[in-house]
C-alpha cells in the first residue's frame, strides 16, 4: 500500500506551469478533471539505434535507473503515439538524451492503435480516457463511477487509479503487455503477448507466455495450444488471484494461496530489471550496464540446451531447423517437391505448400516421411502427453490420414522400450521442425496434397515401395498430361492459323469486290472468265507487243478484244488483268491525238510526257509497260534492297539496254529472268482499239 497527499489546485497549477517551462519534473500524481494533449508537451528525442524515437512525459517517478516515465511514446518518426510506460535514465531531474541509454517501453495502452496528436484525460467521473485528434475514444480504464479520486505512478512503474482509501481501483500491472518489471505479478489466466517485430509493436496473434493452473507455458495459441519449453507447476485449487508468480530480486517467486512457496526453476541474473517476451518467442531478461551506459541482455531464460531450434518460429511454418542453425524445406518425394521457401534470400521465413491441403480432396493426399525429425511440443518437453500412446508407426500414420484436421504426425519411440510401439503426436498446425542430434528415435510424417491428384496406394511414406510406385505414377501422369497438353496446343495453333488465313482471304475478296463498286473503274475478269468470253481464245484478231489478241463477247453482247501475253510461264493462270493507276487517265475520241490534263498517278509509272503537260494515249502504254516489266523481272519499280544504281527498275533496264546486253534475237538477260525485248515503237504507235 502507498500513501498519497493531495495537492491544492493552486499548487498543481504552479507545478504544471513550471513543468511546461522545463524547470521541474512532472509530478507522479494527478487529480480528476486533468487533460494532457500530446501536442502541448515537450518532446525528448533519441538518435539512431533507439527503439523509441521520442518521449513526451506526463508523469515521472524515480531518479537515475530505473526511472519510470508515463506519457506519449513514438516508435518511429512520422508515426503515431502510444500512451505507454517506459524505463528512462534521468540526470539532474531530466530525461537524459543520450546515444546509448535509450528508453525501454514496458507497457502500452494502445499498442495496436498508435495515434497522431492524442489526448489523455482523467475525467471528473474517474475514468482515464485516451482519445485521438478527432475526439474518438481509443482506450479507457472503464472506471467511471468507481470512486476514483486520483492517479499515481509507483516506484515500480505501476500506473494506479486509486480511491479515497488509497486502494487501487485499476492498475497497469493487472493488464500486462509483453514485459514484467521488478515487483510485477503474473496471475493464473494472465499472459504476455509479444510484438510483431522490433519496429512494429502491434500484438502478435499466436505467441504468448501464459500462466495456467498447471504451469508457465510459452506457447503457440492454436487449438489445442502448442507449448515449447514449458515450466510445469502445481497450484492448489484456490482463487486464481491468490496463485501467481512475481518477479522479485532476480527470481520468479511462486505464490500459492498468497503465500510464497519457492521459486520457478528459471535462472535470472540478480541485476535484471525487467524481462520481455519478444517477437521471436524468446523470453529475455535485461539489465542496465553502467560501464557501457546501455541496456544489455542479461539472459535468455527459456531452453538454453536446444538453442534457437527449439523455438516454434525460428524457421517459419514447415521449415526445418538443423544442428548448424540452417533452415530448409522438407525434401522432395520421388522427384516431386511439395514445399518451397517463401523467400530464397530469407529461409527463416518458412516454406509454403505447392498445393494446399483440401479436405474435399483427401483421397489425393499422402504422408511424406522425414526421418530423424522432431517437433518442439515433445522435443522440449519430455512430460508432454501424446495424442496416441503405445501405438506403431502404421497406427500413427493411419490416424493422421483419416483425420482431416491433421497436417502432420510425429512418431517418437523411447530408447528404453525395445518393442515397435511408441508415442504419436498429431498436429493441426505445423510450425518449425527440428533436426537435432539431441532428439533421437523420432520420425515425422507431413501430409501433402498430391500435385497430379493421383490416388496414393496407401497413406504411404517416401522410401517405401508404395511411395516409389506412387512417384512413378505421378511422373507418368505428368508426362502424359504434358504430351496431351502439347498436342491440344498444336491443334489450337493450327486452327488459329487457318482461321486467320481464311479471314485474310475474305478480307482480300472484300477488297476486290469493293474496287468493283468504285465508279469509273474498268471491268476486271478472271482467267476462267476470259476463256468463256473468248470461247477458249478461238478467234485470233492479230498480234501486238508481247502477245496475241483475241475476240470476245460479253454477256450483254458487247464485243471486246482480249490480249494474251506469251512467254511468261511463271505467271499463274489465275492472273488477273491488272491496270495500274495510269487507268485514271482520260479517254479521248478516236479523231483526237492529244489532250491537256493535270498530272496524276504514282511516281515511277508516269510516262515522261507528263513533264511537258502534252499527253497522248502513249502514256498509258508506258505505264502498262512498267507493270509488265515488274511482272517479268519479279520486283517492284522501286526496290531499296538493291544497290543505288539498280534501285529504279526502268533505269536499270535502260542502262543494260544501252550497254548492248542483247543478243541478235533481242533477248536480254535481266536478273534471273530472260525476256524478249521488242522495239517499243510499234507498240506505242499501235491502234488504240488493239492496245
Amino acid at each position: 500500500m502507498f500513501t498519497h497527499r493531495r495537492s491544492s489546485p493552486a499548487t498543481l497549477r504552479l507545478l504544471l506551469l513550471l513543468y511546461f517551462l522545463g524547470l521541474v519534473l512532472p509530478q507522479p500524481t494527478a487529480n480528476l478533471s486533468t487533460t494532457w494533449a500530446a501536442s502541448s508537451i515537450a518532446s525528448v528525442s533519441f538518435g539512431n539505434g533507439s527503439p523509441v524515437d521520442s518521449v513526451k512525459p506526463i508523469i515521472l517517478r524515480g531518479n537515475d535507473v530505473p526511472t519510470f516515465a508515463c506519457g506519449f511514446v513514438r516508435v518511429q518518426s512520422g508515426t503515431g503515439y502510444l500512451f505507454a510506460i517506459s524505463i528512462v535514465y534521468t540526470n539532474a531531474s531530466q530525461i537524459d538524451q543520450t546515444d546509448t541509454a535509450f528508453p525501454e517501453v514496458v507497457w502500452a495502452a494502445n499498442r495496436n492503435y498508435p495515434m497522431v496528436n492524442p489526448t489523455l484525460e482523467l475525467t471528473s467521473e474517474g475514468d482515464l480516457v485516451l482519445k485521438d485528434a478527432g475526439g474518438t475514444v481509443a482506450w479507457s480504464t472503464d472506471t467511471s463511477g468507481k470512486s476514483v479520486i486520483g492517479l499515481n505512478l509507483t516506484d515500480s512503474g505501476n500506473l494506479v487509479l486509486f480511491d479515497a482509501n488509497n486502494a487501487p481501483v485499476w492498475q497497469s500491472f493487472d493488464h500486462p503487455t509483453d514485459s514484467l518489471v521488478l515487483g510485477q505479478k503474473l496471475s493464473i489466466g494472465q499472459k504476455l503477448v509479444p510484438s510483431v517485430s522490433e519496429t512494429n509493436w502491434t500484438a502478435q496473434s499466436l505467441l504468448s507466455l501464459s500462466m495456467t493452473s498447471t504451469g508457465l507455458f510459452p506457447q503457440m495459441d492454436t487449438d489445442p495450444p502448442q507449448a515449447y519449453f514449458p515450466v510445469r507447476l502445481y497450484f492448489p485449487n484456490t482463487s486464481n488471484d491468490s496463485n501467481y508468480i512475481e518477479f522479485i530480486n532476480g527470481t520468479l517467486a511462486l505464490f500459492t494461496n498468497s503465500t510464497r512457496n519457492g521459486s520457478v526453476p528459471i535462472n535470472i541474473p540478480p541485476a535484471s530489471l525487467f524481462m520481455r517476451l519478444e517477437y521471436d518467442g524468446h523470453l529475455r531478461a535485461y539489465e542496465f550496464d553502467r560501464d557501457k551506459y546501455q541496456w544489455t541482455v542479461a539472459a535468455d531464460l527459456l531452453g538454453p540446451d536446444y538453442g534457437d531450434c527449439g523455438y516454434p518460429t525460428v524457421c517459419g511454418q514447415y521449415g526445418i531447423c538443423t544442428s548448424n542453425g540452417q533452415c530448409t524445406c522438407p525434401d522432395s518425394n520421388g522427384g516431386t517437391a511439395y514445399f518451397k521457401q517463401i523467400n530464397d534470400r530469407y529461409p527463416n521465413l518458412g516454406c509454403y505448400e505447392e498445393v494446399p491441403l483440401s479436405c474435399n480432396n483427401s483421397q489425393f493426399q499422402s504422408l511424406l516421411e522425414l526421418g530423424d525429425l522432431a517437433y518442439f511440443t515433445y522435443g522440449t518437453d519430455p512430460q508432454s502427453t501424446p495424442d496416441l500412446a503405445n501405438v506403431t508407426k502404421v497406427n500413427c500414420k493411419e490416424a493422421c490420414a483419416k483425420n482431416c484436421s491433421c497436417k502432420a504426425a510425429f512418431f517418437h519411440q523411447s530408447p528404453n522400450i525395445p518393442s515397435d510401439s511408441g508415442s504419436c503426436y498429431l498436429l493441426s498446425e505445423v510450425f518449425s521442425l527440428m533436426n537435432l542430434e539431441e532428439v533421437k528415435n523420432s520420425t515425422g510424417y507431413i501430409k501433402v496434397q498430391n500435385i497430379s491428384n493421383v490416388l496414393p496406394n496407401s497413406p504411404g511414406v517416401s522410401g517405401t515401395p508404395d511411395s516409389k510406385n506412387r512417384g512413378k505414377t505421378n511422373r507418368l501422369a505428368l508426362i502424359l498430361g504434358s504430351s496431351l497438353g502439347s498436342v491440344f496446343a498444336l491443334i489450337i495453333v493450327i486452327g488459329a492459323i487457318k482461321v486467320f488465313s481464311r479471314k485474310r482471304e475474305v478480307v482480300n475478296e472484300d477488297e476486290e469486290d469493293h474496287l468493283d463498286q468504285i465508279p469509273g473503274m474498268p471491268m476486271r475478269f478472271t482467267y476462267n472468265s476470259l476463256k468463256v468470253i473468248t470461247e477458249e481464245f478461238s478467234k485470233k484478231l492479230g498480234e501486238g507487243g508481247f502477245g496475241s489478241v483475241f475476240e470476245g463477247t460479253l454477256k450483254d453482247g458487247s464485243k471486246v478484244a482480249v490480249k494474251c501475253l506469251d512467254g511468261l510461264g511463271h505467271i499463274k493462270k489465275s492472273f488477273l488483268a491488272e491496270v495500274a493507276d495510269f487507268g485514271l487517265s482520260k479517254l479521248i475520241d478516236r479523231d483526237k491525238s492529244q489532250v491537256v490534263t493535270n498530272m496524276r498517278g504514282t511516281p515511277g509509272y508516269l510516262a515522261p510526257e507528263w513533264l511537258s503537260a502534252t499527253i497522248t494515249e502513249k502514256v498509258d502504254v508506258y505505264s502498262f509497260g512498267v507493270v509488265v516489266l515488274e511482272i517479268v523481272s519479279a520486283r517492284k519499280i522501286f526496290d531499296d534492297s538493291q544497290d543505288a544504281e539498280n534501285t529504279y527498275l526502268v533505269g536499270a533496264f535502260r542502262r543494260k539496254a544501252e550497254e548492248g546486253r542483247f543478243d541478235r534475237n533481242g533477248e536480254l538477260e535481266f536478273g534471273s529472268l530472260p525476256f524478249i525485248f521488242r522495239s517499243s515503237t510499234e507498240h506505242l504507235e499501235a491502234d488504240m482499239d488493239i492496245e
